[in-house]
């Protein structure tokens, strides 16, 4: 999937989600957004944190939503790499197919 169709599909999903939420969901929305604001922390090093917290946790979107924010946020491929690597040495082997896919998506946003 490309990164247009995956944001526009994240974004009509979450779109349902808060249509339909309880306030207490919006609220954890809401902190999950201001989580990765600028603070001590620069938004690029929050960025990587979540990659590496998404791959380890094994969940494909959240990898790739955090490597399309780290795009954008200008992580070079080393930046990435060291990223992902501590990903795979918290995570052990069974990241390995989440790695695959996030080097594959990384490629499609670098060189495209």
């Amino acid at each position: 999937m490309k990164r247009t169709e995956f944001d526009a599909e994240r974004e009509r999903l979450n779109k349902l989600v808060l249509d339909n939420a309880n306030l207490n969901t919006k609220r954890f929305f809401g902190l999950d957004h201001a989580s990765y604001q600028d603070g001590a922390l620069p938004v690029k090093t929050k960025e990587l944190l979540g990659l590496i917290a998404s791959l380890v946790l094994r969940c494909d979107d959240c990898v790739r939503y955090h490597l399309g924010r780290c795009f954008d946020e200008g992580t070079s491929d080393e930046e990435l790499r060291e990223a992902l690597q501590i990903g795979l040495i918290v995570g052990g082997s069974i990241v390995i197919p989440h790695l695959r896919r996030a080097e594959e998506y990384w490629q499609s946003l670098t060189t495209s």
